[in-house]
C-alpha cells in the first residue's frame, strides 16, 4: 500500500510534520490527522507554515490492524540511528535484517532529509504521556502537554529502544536543531473532545517557532 503525504499551506515557509501512525494498531493518530485535515481546509495552516500530514506510513499494518509491517518488522527499531538487531520475525519489537531494511523506512528517511522539518511529531499508544526533553525540544514537548493535559513522564520499561524514528530525525537534522517527538495517546478510540484538544494543540505549537 502507498504511504500518502499530503501538503497544505505555502511552499517554501517553515515546514512541518506529523505522522499519525507508525504502529499500525496504534491508529487513534488518524484522528487526529483527519482532524487537523478539516481544520486547515476550513481555516487555513497556521501562517507562515507549510503543514504536511502522513497519516500512516505503515499502511499495511493499519489495513491488518498489526503493529508490524508485512515482514513482521517493527518499524519504530528499524530506523539507521543507533540500530541494533533485535528478535526475529514473530518478536513484537523485531528490528529488521539491518538499519532501513524495510522500504516503509527507507521512503520516510529519503522524504524527510528531502522535506527536513522543523517539528515533526509521532503519535503511539497507548502510555498516556509525552517524554521530557531539554532545550527547545523540551520546551515545545511542554507547551504541547499543557494544551492537552498530557503528564510529561518516562515511558515504557523493559522495551528496547533502538532505531527509532523521532530520534533518527533529531540526529539528521540536528544541524538545523529540528524537534522531533512522540506523543504517546491513551488507548482505544479518542472521544470527540480528545480529538480536537489535540488537533488544535498540534496546530498551536506547528505555528509557534
Amino acid at each position: 500500500r502507498e504511504i500518502v503525504a499530503e501538503r497544505y499551506g505555502t511552499p517554501g515557509d517553515r515546514r512541518v510534520l506529523v505522522i499519525g501512525v507508525i504502529h499500525g494498531s496504534e491508529d487513534a493518530g488518524l484522528q487526529i490527522t483527519d482532524r487537523i485535515r478539516e481544520i486547515t481546509l476550513d481555516e487555513g495552516p497556521p501562517p507562515g507554515v507549510e503543514l504536511w500530514l502522513v497519516p500512516s506510513m505503515n499502511p499495511d499494518g493499519t489495513a491488518r490492524q498489526d503493529r508490524h509491517n508485512s515482514n513482521e518488522v517493527d518499524l519504530n527499531r528499524n530506523f539507521p540511528h543507533n540500530w541494533g538487531p533485535i528478535g526475529e520475525p514473530g518478536f513484537g519489537q523485531y528490528a529488521g535484517t539491518g538499519p532501513a531494511s524495510e522500504p516503509e523506512t527507507q521512503v520516510m528517511v529519503r522524504f524527510i532529509e528531502q522535506l527536513r522539518p522543523d517539528i515533526s511529531t509521532w503519535y503511539h499508544q497507548d502510555a498516556n504521556l509525552i517524554i521530557p526533553s531539554t532545550g527547545r525540544d523540551g520546551a515545545i514537548r511542554a507547551r504541547y502537554a499543557e494544551l492537552t493535559a498530557l503528564p510529561i513522564a518516562d515511558c515504557c520499561d523493559g522495551g528496547i529502544y533502538t532505531g527509532i524514528a523521532a530520534t533518527w530525525v533529531r540526529n539528521a537534522l540536528s544541524d538545523q536543531g529540528a524537534v522531533s517527538f512522540i506523543v504517546e495517546l491513551p488507548g482505544g478510540v479518542l472521544p470527540d473532545d480528545q480529538v480536537e484538544t489535540h488537533s488544535r494543540a498540534w496546530l498551536t505549537i506547528a505555528g509557534n517557532d
